[in-house]
């Protein structure tokens, strides 16, 4: 395996940036998207401080139950703060999406927004909560707050400084940049269009690669962004290989899965967000120690907290075989496609700014790509 040492990483070590460190290590955020099957997310207003989540006690008992949900049953849950916005939210009251995986094979996640009076919204996450790990709920007593959103495209972009410095420093001007330009709702002598949103979140993991984006309901991770890219992202046009090195990789599929799929974004270029699609690890190597002797007969357990907790134990595996099936329609047969995923190279980078009294930390990551793709 090759160690790609930039030399410009030797002039940044003051740096208080890590997403800086990663941008000029030439580090390739593939694969590094959150395998996600239901997203909660929620408005709340800043400063979204580390006592939020410990003190406040709603937050605090949401935590608890995703928490459970997650280790216990291996769901793949992924909550979000939104920062109420001055045009698209309402006083005294709250906004609740959920979006979820509609079956194995899809291109977007369905998704239920609800607008509801602040008191209330505490009991319909429990309903949703309750929902999502197959237990009985009242969800149906909040019909009527239900918001008719399945056309809009919700950008979500990670400012949460309080986590890292560099999602402040680096998301915020992008957000910005995009909510007054692309997502003014109702001005028809600018670039927006009111099918687009754009949104302060908190953390979703990926500091090193802010300014960061999540574009819902599709559920694709993009980092890394300048504003040229960000324009020809929220536009989707041009060639999508000038985005390589953006796309962090698609929430319906897992790391190696992500990789192999990225070379079939650029294979059939924007198209291809519209396609049905999923993926399946079919085996891993290179695992080390015990790992070797336990995840061959592992891998057969037909349990979903199982799977989960294998699929995180071996997620340093240096190779791995996988195949994405994928249909242009639901009226169309599927094709699959197999690949061979290796890791090749690692690099020096950051995977998060010190605090101000500290020094930058780096550490060597290992770098990944398809060496075999066949349909």
């Amino acid at each position: 395996m090759q160690t790609q040492n930039h030399p410009a990483i030797e002039a940044f070590s003051d740096c208080k940036f890590c997403s800086i460190i990663s941008k000029a290590a030439g580090e390739d955020p593939i694969g590094t998207a959150g395998t996600v099957d239901h997203w909660l997310i929620m408005e709340l207003p800043q400063p979204w401080t580390e006592k939020v989540f410990t003190e406040d006690p709603k937050i605090a008992s949401f935590l608890k139950i995703i928490k459970k949900l997650i280790i216990k049953q291996g769901i793949k849950l992924r909550p979000l703060l939104i920062t109420p916005d001055k045009t698209y939210s309402q006083p005294n009251e709250v906004r609740v999406m959920y979006y979820r995986r509609p079956q194995i094979q899809f291109a977007a996640f369905a998704k239920q927004e609800y607008i509801l009076p602040e008191p209330k919204s505490a009991p319909l996450i429990q309903e949703i909560l309750q929902k999502i790990g197959g237990k009985p709920n009242n969800l149906e007593q909040y019909k009527q707050y239900l918001q008719l959103t399945d056309h809009i495209r919700e950008i979500m972009i990670c400012t949460h400084g309080n986590v890292d410095a560099a999602c402040s420093r680096f998301g915020y001007p992008l957000y910005k940049k995009i909510r007054d330009e692309y997502a003014i709702q109702g001005d028809p002598s600018t670039n927006s269009t009111p099918e687009l949103r754009v949104w302060r979140c908190s953390h979703f993991g990926g500091h090193r690669f802010a300014p960061t984006l999540i574009d819902m309901p599709t559920g694709q991770y993009w980092g890394h962004l300048t504003e040229d890219k960000m324009k020809q992202l929220l536009q989707r046009r041009g060639d999508i290989i000038e985005l390589k090195n953006n796309y962090r990789g698609w929430s319906g599929l897992s790391k190696f899965e992500q990789i192999a799929e990225r070379e079939l974004l650029q294979k059939y270029g924007w198209n291809w967000l519209t396609y049905q699609r999923s993926g399946r690890t079919l085996r891993k190597g290179g695992l080390i120690g015990i790992k070797r002797f336990i995840y061959p007969i592992a891998r057969f357990i037909p349990l979903k907290l199982i799977q989960f907790l294998l699929d995180q134990w071996t997620d340093k595996a240096t190779w791995a075989e996988v195949e994405i099936e994928f249909s242009a329609s639901a009226q169309t047969s599927s094709s699959t496609y197999r690949a061979r995923v290796e890791e090749d190279k690692s690099v020096m980078t950051a995977s998060q700014s010190p605090k101000p009294d500290k020094t930058i930390k780096l550490q060597l990551l290992p770098q990944y790509s398809v060496h075999q793709l066949i349909d």
